[in-house]
Parts: C-alpha cells; structure tokens; sequence
C-alpha cells in the first residue's frame, strides 16, 4: 500500500499562519514574564516608575495582540493551498 507523497516543506501561507498562532499563543507568557519583572527591583525602584512600567507593559500587550488579530482571523477563514484544513484523517480498513 502506498503512503501519500507529502512535500517537505510546508507551504508559505500555512507556515506564517502556524508560527503566528505560535506567537500568540507565547504572548500569555511573555505578559506573565513583564508583569513579574518589577519583583526583581524590589529595593532599586519607585513604586510609580513601577506603576508606569505595568501600564506600559498591559498597553504594550493590548497593542501586541489586536495587531495579530486581523492577521489571525484572515489565515484561519483562508483555507490551505492542498485544500486540507491541517487535521490527519485516518482511514479505517
């Protein structure tokens, strides 16, 4: 029984799609990571350079994400160029 040919590389647009859900899916973290980073100032900084830092830090977040947003909900309406939607399916014998 022969296999499906895949290529090896996947193709441009399912590629970028597959990374930016990867980076959207990191910006929880990386929030976590900014709003943690004061507690390492304990002793060296003000509690408003502090405040403005958080701020900047949730803006920043905010901004991060609605600028991914459109780019995200283009490539997931688009379907992918083999016309697969990225799920295997199995054939049962």
């Amino acid at each position: 029984m022969a296999r499906e040919v895949r290529p090896l590389f996947l193709a441009r647009q399912s590629y970028r799609r597959r990374r930016l859900m990867d980076i959207a899916r990191l910006m929880p973290f990386l929030g976590a990571f900014g709003f943690l980073l004061p507690v390492l100032w304990a002793g060296s900084a003000r509690t408003s350079s502090g405040m403005i830092y958080l701020f900047a830090v949730w803006g920043l977040l905010i901004l991060g994400l609605a600028l991914m947003a459109g780019p995200i909900s283009r490539a997931e309406a688009e379907p992918d160029e083999s016309g697969r939607d990225g799920h295997e399916e199995t054939e049962e014998p």
